[in-house]
């Protein structure tokens, strides 16, 4: 009988055993839609039983997104399930609420006063905010090119080991990414490289605060020192974007002497992603720009429709504002002085998984959680003569639910495999800890030994 004629009839009970309802005898539906409804509580503990497959997010230390929130946050995003934040006429508070946060990211990032205000807006994430830096730039080298009777048809994009956003920027947009190889010893762009992969048809450098393979920071300084140097002998006039996506929610907070921001005339444009080291949930980003000279206004659309006048410059159009709400949370919530207790906190654990790995005696420590973001990376010091690889060893954390990467460098220095620990807010020194615990036992079984005999579990009667 189907589960609707039991309903009808008056011989289904919603409150029988969930694994003696009717829905749960069945395979549940993978490409076709049921024929008709089913109880909420069946549905959602059947869905909640198939999550459990999922890793487990607090074990994740592959990822740099945010894995936990406080109870408030929660309850902030269920308030907001319904408002899009795309329609601010019908939700202008929350549409103030995304201003205000454009505005303490402008003053954390030392934005120029008399600037005419702070330019930006919330992103779905740092990889569509770094998209709208590079269109920016795009667009104001295409109107110099333009102005100057110059041909616009071949722009190219200058970075080192840059995340996968900026290659999409590039196919998408049809720009050029000039890929600069990292030097042995370098972990990232150096300036010095520079004279040879920019020229007229550049559209900008993008510089790295956090790279994603070993998390510490490009030397953004050193990066504008050497365009303004490469202005004044050549004459190019080249922007210089930071990819903040990490590191700008971590730098003001444990490094304020690192200068990388708007204090540098030179950079144009920042990204960051809100839901990394800014501490809010999956789904938000920033684009901030210096002024407004800086974005085009051509980028810019109005739309009319959902009543009043909007502007709006984003490759998205709805989404949800539970995301904004909570970020806006955080920055009243911690303020300045709890970002830093929670950073240092995290780069304090970091530091202490450093002198673990490094003691353990296989490894060789790339970065070991000083100066950047709070995490590690590392390598074999011998990999050639090791009975196992890093591959190895992160099948093995696997088994007791650790997520720890392992991935070669980027092109240059391609044939070293590193692993990397990222320590987020959440992820306290008793869980590194168990880490480290687990990959000294996953090394001794990876050499042959098996566990220490002190640490094998006994049955007595």
């Amino acid at each position: 009988m189907a589960l609707h004629e039991a309903q009808d009839q008056g011989e289904y009970d919603a409150t029988v055993d969930l694994y003696a309802s009717p829905l749960s005898e069945h395979v549940l539906s993978k490409r076709r839609m049921p024929d008709d409804h089913s109880p909420p509580a069946v549905v959602y503990a059947l869905l909640h039983n198939e999550l459990l497959l999922d890793g487990n997010a607090a074990q994740n230390l592959a990822t740099f997104c945010t894995t936990w929130s406080e109870d408030e946050v929660h309850r902030l995003m269920n308030e907001c399930l319904d408002k899009n934040i795309i329609d601010k006429d019908e939700y202008p508070q929350t549409a103030e609420i995304e201003s205000r946060c454009v505005n303490i990211l402008s003053d954390l990032w030392h934005a120029p006063p008399g600037s005419g205000g702070a330019v930006g807006c919330s992103t779905t994430g740092s990889s569509e905010a770094a998209m709208l830096g590079g269109l920016a730039m795009k667009w104001r080298w295409r109107k110099r090119r333009q102005a100057a009777g110059l041909p616009a048809d071949r722009p190219n994009l200058v970075c080192g080991p840059v995340q996968i956003c900026w290659d999409k920027f590039a196919r998408y947009f049809d720009v050029e990414l000039r890929q600069v190889p990292v030097e042995d010893g370098a972990t990232g762009l150096q300036p010095h490289q520079l004279r040879e992969y920019v020229d007229e048809n550049t559209i900008g450098v993008v510089a790295i605060l956090g790279i994603t393979y070993t998390c510490d920071y490009e030397p953004v300084e050193e990066i504008a020192a050497e365009l303004d140097r490469l202005q004044a002998e050549t004459g190019l006039d080249v922007p210089l974007h930071v990819d903040g996506a990490s590191g700008a929610f971590v730098a003001p907070f444990l490094h304020p002497g690192v200068v990388w921001d708007f204090r540098l005339p030179r950079v144009v444009s920042i990204n960051a992603s809100g839901h990394k080291f800014g501490l809010a949930p999956l789904g938000v980003g920033w684009a901030v720009w210096r002024d407004q000279d800086a974005l085009p206004d051509d980028l810019v659309f109005h739309v009319d429709y959902l009543g009043g006048d909007m502007p709006t410059f984003a490759l998205n159009f709805s989404r949800p504002g539970g995301e904004i709400v909570a970020q806006y949370y955080n920055f009243l919530r911690l303020g300045r002085g709890g970002y830093r207790r929670v950073h240092q906190a995290c780069a304090d654990t970091a530091q202490y998984l450093g002198q673990e790995i490094a003691a353990m005696g296989p490894f060789t420590l790339l970065y070991d959680g000083n100066g950047g973001l709070p995490a590690v990376a590392y390598t074999l010091t011998d990999p050639a003569g090791s009975p196992w690889s890093l591959y190895d060893l992160s099948d093995q954390l696997r088994m007791r639910g650790w997520q720890v990467p392992s991935y070669p460098l980027p092109p240059g220095r391609q044939d070293t495999v590193i692993q990397r620990v990222m320590v987020r807010h959440g992820i306290g020194r008793d869980a590194v800890a168990l880490l480290a615990d687990d990959m000294r036992r996953s090394i001794a079984t990876l050499t042959g030994g098996g566990p220490a005999d002190s640490e094998r579990s006994s049955f007595h009667h």
